[in-house]
């Protein structure tokens, strides 16, 4: 039965991950959240283009997504961490690419961490407090997310959790940068945008 609960709980991360909120949210708003600011699905550009109500409702549902596919993971393979992992991993590519919208969604670092922190919550506010020094200094949410995503590994070894663990967070530390291959060419020009709290 476990491979088939495995297939399930990837199956149920991915259809909940591709009801992407942004989108979602921008429906509520009147406005396509892919045609406006970055044209980015997620949560900043949210916040940049329909102000921090509808910033806060992305937050809310997107944690909820990761939080539920692998807390599904955890109760159908009795409290196993890799199939929170299946569930979660499953849960972002759903959110990056989502079959309800055309396999065009967000980038997939807010769910990252919720996985994350179901799964190793003191990895995932090491993290966390990394993001939040990095755009605290240099107001870029990309490079906070680029850099925490990718100390998400090297915390796992440092931690000592199995190679499936560490693999699934390597697997997410790659998924995510390649969808911030825009951010980083623009970082190195210099012409990224800064996190503004100020509604376009």
């Amino acid at each position: 039965m476990t491979p088939l609960f495995y297939i399930i709980i990837g199956l149920f991360g991915y259809i909940i991950g591709s009801l992407n909120s942004a989108i979602l949210v921008g429906k509520l708003y009147k406005k396509d959240i892919k045609q406006e600011g970055s044209k980015n699905a997620g949560l900043t550009n949210v916040l940049r283009v329909l102000g921090k109500n509808a910033a806060i409702m992305v937050f809310v549902f997107d944690m909820l997504k990761g939080v539920l596919s692998a807390g599904l993971g955890y109760l159908l393979i009795k409290g196993s961490v890799h199939g929170a992992l299946v569930g979660g991993v499953l849960t972002v590519l759903g959110h990056i690419f989502p079959v309800f919208f055309n396999f065009k969604g967000g980038k997939g670092i807010l769910i990252s961490f919720s996985v994350l922190l179901m799964t190793d919550w003191k990895i995932a506010l090491i993290c966390l407090a990394i993001f939040v020094t990095i755009v605290a200094l240099t107001r870029y949410v990309s490079l906070g997310s680029i850099i925490g995503v990718t100390m998400a590994p090297i915390l796992a070894i440092i931690f000592k959790h199995d190679l499936f663990f560490v693999l699934s967070l390597v697997f997410l530390m790659v998924l995510t940068i390649y969808m911030h291959r825009g951010n980083i060419k623009r970082l190195i020009n210099k012409n990224e945008n800064k996190l503004s709290f100020k509604k376009k």
